[in-house]
């Protein structure tokens, strides 16, 4: 028998252990991580329980009467533990839905977690909203490649590698957050898109604190001047770029390639997954081509992130589901 509440403050450490111990969690859904922005979202993550031991977490937040799973992060869903399959979770999808129901909600979305961030197979929530009749209302398209495959790069990379050999280029990690943002990040947001970092400096610095050794910065300098750099995020066997950018002499020094060379045949070979991140607009049916293009020259190929809405009546559909 489950039962399912509502997060509290006082389930902190109960939150962050699961996660830690889940086969399907990132630091993402650690509750240091989820809170950095809490005043933006109103919270209505659950917890699953059977007795008083906890099975399942969701993370989410409610907007009106529909719950997202999550607007503020990269991707949602159930969190499970290792020994939870595929019959408990359509029980667990139920009850959530149920519950949701009860307080007022009419409708779910889910922003499934790529396989390639779990730790095992864990896609026992996508086959659970399948049977509750969810519509897939968005797929995105993420690069990924394995680092340990050690993929072919094509000669155009190659080229623009070698630039940043010549040119003496020096990449340094853990130089600083500030001179990226400041420097590199900020103005080639507001030039290209008219736009800003999803994160403020101070609110990476902050992240950065409280994930030490998890949140990676690695500058790219020619002699004392920044030229480019990158933000990652080390999922435990996955490195992701959250942020990436170089300055306006990028493809004339080689910066960027220069530095993704080093990232993937040097500094994160050992990880069996680099993750470069979707390449999707218009809520995934635009493609930008040459963005894509640029990652698979180095190897990398597509992976895709579900997104789907399920009304939360239909957990009527998930009643009699065995045989």
């Amino acid at each position: 028998m489950y039962t399912v509440k509502h997060y509290t403050p006082d389930d902190f450490e109960a939150w962050n252990s699961f996660v830690a111990q889940s086969k399907n969690g990132t630091f993402l859904f650690n509750r240091n991580f989820m809170e950095y922005h809490a005043s933006r979202f109103t919270d209505f993550s659950l917890m699953v329980l059977e007795g008083q031991k906890v099975v399942a977490l969701l993370p989410a937040n409610r907007v009106g009467d529909v719950v997202y799973s999550h607007e503020g992060l990269t991707y949602g869903g159930l969190i499970l533990g290792f020994k939870t399959g595929t019959e408990a979770v359509i029980i667990i999808l139920r009850e959530i839905l149920k519950y949701y129901e009860a307080a007022g909600i009419n409708r779910l979305f889910i922003k499934c977690i790529p396989y390639i961030y779990h730790k095992i197979p864990a896609q026992e929530t996508e086959y659970a909203l399948f049977v509750a009749k969810a519509t897939l209302v968005r797929r995105d398209s993420y690069s990924v490649l394995e680092p340990q495959a050690k993929p072919l790069i094509n000669r155009e990379r190659k080229r623009s590698i070698n630039k940043g050999i010549a040119n003496n280029l020096v990449i340094k990690e853990g130089a600083g957050f500030r001179p990226f943002w400041e420097e590199i990040l900020i103005p080639n947001l507001q030039h290209k898109h008219q736009a800003m970092p999803v994160h403020t400096v101070e609110e990476m610095e902050l992240l950065h604190s409280r994930f030490q050794g998890l949140i990676l910065q690695f500058n790219v300098f020619d002699g004392d001047t920044i030229v480019g750099g990158a933000t990652l995020f080390d999922m435990g066997h996955v490195i992701r770029p959250q942020y990436i950018s170089g300055n306006a002499d990028k493809n004339r020094l080689g910066s960027l390639d220069f530095l993704y060379n080093y990232l993937i045949n040097e500094r994160f070979t050992n990880y069996r997954y680099f993750d470069f991140g979707p390449s999707n607009e218009q809520q995934g049916l635009k493609l930008n081509a040459t963005l894509s293009h640029w990652k698979e020259t180095y190897g990398a190929r597509a992976v895709a992130q579900d997104f789907y809405e399920v009304q939360v009546a239909n957990h009527i559909f998930l009643n009699n589901v065995f045989i």
